[in-house]
């Protein structure tokens, strides 16, 4: 006997996309067989994304997102795996302690998805690190740049060395170098925003990374690459061999800083969106491996901290709940299957934190489904999304892709289905 079975003519299966029938039994995948057997019939069956970069600000912030706010939001956008960021929240995740704080904020929440947590690398605590890495933690987070909140300060190349000498765990780097940095001053121009954070911050922080991860052996992974002219960085590191990857996000692979209107502060993230011939650089360090991942980076803030100005507003952007259209719009326009979005989203973001048996459709992974309309489109409204506040740039966007339904362990995702997962493989 099966909990629950699945048809489709387009599965997404991990050698590509065919018609099939996915058997669920104990909130796993029991069977993947042929389309003529019985089943509910769906337009596409994908593996639920995995997010691996989500600000959920939870305890402290909690006016800005929390976690029944946020996990809800990513369940309607077919996310089934979120990783929580270390920082925004109050206190970080930065100590054992931290860590417990936050997991019973989140406990309480009774998410709809799954929920696990980073670790943060702060100048001081490089003491904390293998307790944290042993509580459970997916790596550690560090800033070689200001990351906006006083109580996550960045690492110098010494405690960045120090760090890594610490622990064998994964360390995600927010990549800007601060002396490429200049104060755009009082602005409502993006491209003044734009031009106060240069490639050459991006460039210099990711060989920074790079070489820190030569000198220790350590597995760095560069956050929400923005600057294509450090692609032939990274990918140079992965022909020597060192553990080094890379993520983008769905702004940097969908807008264009030349349409970003005077004073529309809800575009502000840091890096910031560059110009087009950017965008297309980014879309094949995708194509070509260079760029393994695509995660949300959702970063939201109450909306009286993104009004203003671009020296001012808060740098952040909610997208939890549309990257997967984002990202499906985008890529059928430049011909990628969706086998290719599958893989960015929800397998790739999976196997980084070492998450096997997620982003996947096959026999014995977690019964973390989608019922996806590849066909179907609409247009984004700000009130029909559920993280805590509306604000977005995508507002009265037109996108393809509609998310029919989200099930995690075979269960249609509502409070409480979700668990808070450790970086232990849950079984």
């Amino acid at each position: 006997m099966t909990d629950l079975v699945l048809r489709s003519r387009r599965v997404v299966l991990p050698d590509g996309e065919r018609p099939a029938t996915v058997h669920v039994r104990d909130g796993r995948i029991a069977a993947v067989t042929d389309y003529g057997d019985e089943g509910t019939d769906v337009p596409a069956l994908l593996p639920g994304m995995v997010d691996t970069h989500v600000h959920v600000n939870e305890p402290g912030r909690t006016e800005w997102e929390g976690f029944a706010t946020a996990t809800r939001a990513a369940a309607a956008g077919g996310v089934t795996t979120i990783i929580d960021m270390p920082l925004n929240s109050i206190p970080a995740t930065v100590s054992v302690e931290a860590l417990t704080v936050k997991r019973t904020a989140a406990e309480a929440a009774r998410p709809p998805v799954d929920v696990g947590f980073w670790g943060g690398a702060v100048p001081g605590n490089a003491p904390d690190l293998p307790a944290l890495h042993e509580a459970g933690v997916f790596g550690f987070k560090c800033f070689l740049i200001d990351s906006g909140v006083p109580e996550f300060p960045p690492l110098d190349r010494s405690e960045l060395d120090r760090a890594l000498s610490t622990v064998d765990a994964l360390f995600i780097v927010h990549a800007e170098d601060p002396a490429e940095v200049v104060e755009p001053g009082t602005t409502r121009r993006f491209t003044d925003f734009v031009a106060s954070r240069p490639v050459e911050a991006e460039t210099r922080a990711v060989a920074t990374a790079i070489e820190a991860a030569r000198r220790h052996g350590a597995r760095v992974h560069i956050l929400h690459l923005s600057a294509a002219a450090a692609l032939p960085l990274i990918a140079a590191a992965q022909r020597d061999g060192l553990r080094v990857t890379a993520e983008t996000c769905p702004h940097y692979l969908t807008l264009d800083a030349a349409d970003v209107p005077d004073g529309a502060t809800e575009y502000k993230c840091c890096p910031p969106i560059r110009d087009a011939a950017n965008r297309e650089a980014l879309w094949r360090g995708l194509s070509a491996g260079t760029i393994s991942c695509v995660v949300s980076d959702h970063s939201p803030c109450t909306p009286d901290l993104k009004v203003g100005d671009f020296s001012t507003a808060w740098g952040g952007i909610a997208s939890v709940q549309l990257g997967l259209p984002l990202v499906w719009t985008a890529a059928r326009e430049r011909a990628f299957p969706l086998s290719d979005v599958v893989r960015w989203l929800a397998t790739a973001p999976a196997d980084l934190v070492g998450l096997t048996h997620k982003g996947r459709i096959a026999v014995g992974a977690d019964a973390d489904l989608v019922a996806f309309d590849p066909d179907g489109s609409f247009e984004v409204d700000p009130a029909r999304l559920h993280h805590r506040h509306p604000v977005t740039p995508y507002a009265g966007a037109r996108l393809s892709g509609t998310v029919r339904s989200t099930w995690v362990r075979g269960v249609p995702a509502a409070p409480g289905t979700g668990r808070l997962i450790t970086r232990e493989t849950l079984r």
